[in-house]
């Protein structure tokens, strides 16, 4: 076992680990026909984006967020693969476990990253690049999986060490890449300075024009500047961050157990919608989604999120804040439902979206959650039905701007919905997510077959 012995603190070693192609190459290992196949995981309509490409189908030019009528386009000979995000959840959690056998300093970046801080770790587990390795074998030993991972004194190496470990993209598949990158403090300049200043987080387009325009092509090149042409350039804030970057000073820490900032679902439509009540069938079908990860994750949430992209890509958010944090589909619902009608549908909805943000841990919440009330109620004044077709009692009005009134959580009636919500995740947990749907999508066969559904009352 080593020690640090040296003069001074002990040296910063953090870890990037980023999974592979995640997405694609989980469903490749699951179903053994895509494996060597170039594969795209994405919406089935025209409309959709590219979720996830494996190294063959990048050969061809595929990429994340590309719409997916281009990529079939690049590569027709392609799996095109619907999204499991239930599947790459569970394989995300035996990644994120494996990280945290080794530290329980895990900062996870979405399902597939995470950052490490082995700087307390090396008399354990030995060097940052034996722990890499470690990490490595272990996720294609457990998981079937590969990873790149990328070791540094900072974020911003490390990730861009992980990047540069990562394999090529070849119409014959991926070309191996060297797997881990170990960039030690003295090599940080040398390391960073080649690359293109693109490379670094917070230059976009705009601010790589700008930076191009006075000469500075690469990160070498922005740090030969003086701090004051790069203000000058990008403004006090950007300007100063990116010349520190570009020297390597990046003193973020890794922060373990970040919540999450939102949990959200949506959805792109091959063709523009504009009935209102066919929206709101997909909204219930969204909240319920929404709600059950917040449940599963053991929040609640302050605000609800609305997203609506028109046909000509004009894209509206709207939000409602509850006064007590909520986590059943019946108020997410409502809340969303009265944001919409809210709005003008114009000439069809491109993208509908539901998210929750203000996210908190159920036990953390101050005061009663407040929740629909279960089962059948006299109907109120202006009390439009909720999810299960029934009017909802004791409710108190949302003001939605268009005249029609959706209903929010009125004054003890938690424990029924509460109940209910344990109910139906304990029927999924054993059965799978698609056990129990929402009443109201089950209007979408009838749709379908061109009857449209009576209005609820």
């Amino acid at each position: 076992m080593r020690q640090w012995a040296g003069p001074g603190p002990v040296p910063r070693w953090l870890l990037h680990a980023d999974m592979d192609a995640f997405y694609a190459a989980v469903e490749a290992r699951d179903e053994p026909g895509l494996r060597g196949r170039p594969v795209v995981v994405g919406g089935t309509g025209n409309r959709s984006v590219v979720a996830s490409a494996n190294y063959e189908a990048r050969g061809y030019g595929v990429r994340s967020a590309m719409p997916m009528a281009q990529a079939r386009r690049l590569c027709p000979q392609a799996a095109f693969v619907p999204p499991r995000f239930d599947v790459y959840h569970r394989y995300s959690e035996s990644f994120h476990a494996i990280a945290l056998s080794f530290t329980p300093l895990v900062e996870g970046i979405g399902l597939d990253e995470v950052f490490l801080d082995v700087s307390g770790c090396v008399a354990l587990f030995g060097s940052p690049a034996e722990i890499a390795v470690t990490i490595r074998r272990r996720v294609t030993e457990e998981l079937g999986l590969s990873c790149s991972i990328g070791a540094g004194p900072s974020k911003l190496v490390a990730k861009l060490a992980s990047k540069a470990a990562k394999p090529r993209a070849s119409t014959r598949g991926p070309v191996p890449g060297r797997g881990t990158l170990v960039v030690p403090e003295a090599e940080v300049h040398s390391f960073l300075w080649p690359l293109a200043v693109e490379a670094l987080w917070g230059v976009g387009q705009a601010s790589a024009e700008r930076l191009h325009k006075l000469g500075v092509n690469t990160v070498g090149e922005l740090a030969a500047l003086p701090v004051a042409s790069v203000v000058a350039c990008l403004g006090q804030a950007a300007g100063q961050m990116l010349h520190s970057l570009a020297w390597g000073r990046d003193p973020r820490q890794v922060e373990p157990g970040r919540a999450a900032k939102s949990i959200g679902h949506e959805e792109t439509y091959s063709t523009d919608i504009v009935g209102r009540q066919d929206l709101d069938a997909r909204l219930v079908v969204m909240a319920d989604k929404v709600a059950g990860h917040v449940r599963e994750q053991g929040l609640v949430a302050r605000t609800v999120v609305l997203k609506v992209r028109y046909g000509d890509f004009k894209t509206l958010t709207r939000s409602h804040t509850f006064a007590t944090p909520q986590a059943t589909a019946p108020s997410f619902w409502t809340a969303a439902r009265a944001l919409l009608d809210g709005l003008e549908l114009r000439d069809g909805v491109r993208l509908l979206g539901v998210s929750a943000s203000g996210l908190l841990e159920s036990g953390a919440s101050s005061g009663q959650q407040l929740q629909l009330p279960l089962g059948p109620a006299p109907a109120v004044a202006g009390a439009r039905a909720g999810p299960a077709g029934s009017a909802v009692a004791g409710a108190r009005p949302l003001a939605a701007t268009s005249g029609r009134t959706a209903i929010v959580p009125g004054p003890g009636e938690g424990a029924a919905w509460a109940k209910a919500s344990q109910a139906v995740d304990a029927v999924r947990a054993r059965f799978g997510a698609g056990a129990l749907r929402p009443g109201t999508s089950l209007v979408e066969p009838e749709r379908a077959k061109g009857r449209r559904p009576p209005e609820p009352p």
